[in-house]
């Protein structure tokens, strides 16, 4: 797969995502049909074949269309014995880079960056799976769970905060998480039931979590959640640093069918992703990374990094690490995820004037 992309498609759609063109139909009026149908286009263009699942998902799938504002205890919770088979999430771990371990499963992930004072994860999966893949995962990799001193949790959805509690209480971890996804847990306590970690460290934009020779900077990108967090931090490899980006959350789980306030909503998350490709460019991140291995193909880059090592190992034409995709890429993810936003924007704001 080519990962050679055109500085021209990046051009045009900055641009257009930027003050999207509106549009004239034969009579004057605007040509709402033939938005939508650039934003996708766009996309799609963006997309390539390394963002497909993230294509997929958000702009090709029918969406959620509002969030939820239920308080019942999960059944995974209330009966352990519903929960999902292992077979049905378990994913081998996997070192990625140097000092970035993969320790998830096989739908959504946790990661794990060693430093020399510790470890911190970001992200913990499901209450009824952590145990076993964060936990689990890191002895088999070598690691110690005892070393854990940081957890940083990208939103408060229960496959991505339901070990947090678990961590906190065992090992000590402090708990970073946005201020508005705080307040989620405390308002929903059934909904959160055996995973709502005591209130620590509320995120702000920018700031820095530093554990040892490890920095992670930690911006704000509200609309998967109000208090979704993403990343930029670096790793290495064979002792090069490698740039990271890390998207925090990516579906449209807010409220999107109705002008009022889908609209309003849809801008926040463009901006919000706006904001993320600008402190991944600065950063110069050339890995992107996601809760999700449908987003960032995380499982079957693991599988192919063996392969990958046992070439390079050998002075083989190994080519690039199989999560490096370049900066052009990085690029592509967000504007991937900005033109599939602003089609669904376009479909609202057609409905106004229908």
């Amino acid at each position: 797969m080519s990962r050679t992309p055109t500085l021209a498609l990046s051009l045009v759609a900055c641009a257009a995502l930027a003050a999207p063109a509106v549009a004239q139909n034969a009579r004057g009026g605007r040509d709402f049909d033939a938005e939508i149908e650039a934003a996708i286009r766009l996309a799609k263009q963006a997309a390539g074949f390394e963002h497909l699942g993230t294509l997929n998902r958000i702009c090709l799938l029918p969406a959620s269309g509002g969030e939820n504002t239920s308080d019942n205890v999960p059944r995974y919770v209330l009966e352990p014995s519903t929960a999902p088979p292992r077979a049905s999430w378990y994913a081998e771990p996997a070192r990625v880079f140097d000092n970035l371990y993969f320790v998830g499963g096989s739908v959504h992930s946790s990661w794990a960056i060693t430093t020399n004072e510790g470890i911190i994860i970001i992200d913990t999966l499901y209450p009824y799976n952590s145990e076993e893949a964060i936990v689990g995962g890191l002895q088999r990799l070598g690691l110690d769970p005892e070393d854990i001193r940081y957890v940083i949790i990208s939103h408060a959805h229960g496959d991505h905060i339901g070990g947090a509690q678990m961590l906190q209480e065992r090992y000590g971890a402090r708990v970073v998480m946005g201020g508005p996804d705080w307040d989620l847990v405390e308002r929903y306590p059934n909904r959160y039931r055996s995973m709502a970690p005591r209130r620590d460290i509320v995120a702000t934009d920018g700031m820095e979590i530093t554990l040892g020779d490890v920095t992670i900077r930690l911006w704000e990108t509200p609309g998967h959640t109000p208090g979704t967090l993403s990343y930029t931090f670096s790793v290495r490899e064979q002792g090069r640093p490698v740039s990271v980006a890390y998207s925090g959350g990516t579906a449209f789980n807010f409220v999107n069918d109705t002008p009022e306030p889908g609209i309003r909503n849809f801008q926040s998350y463009i901006d919000a992703q706006r904001h993320i490709a600008e402190e991944a460019a600065r950063a110069g991140a050339t890995v992107i990374l996601s809760n999700h291995s449908e987003f960032d193909d995380a499982v079957t880059k693991n599988r192919m990094l063996a392969g990958w090592r046992a070439m390079a190992t050998l002075g083989a034409a190994a080519g690039p690490h199989p999560y490096e995709i370049g900066a052009e890429w990085v690029q592509r993810y967000f504007q991937v995820m900005q033109g599939c936003a602003r089609a669904a924007q376009l479909r609202l704001e057609q409905r106004l004037v229908m």
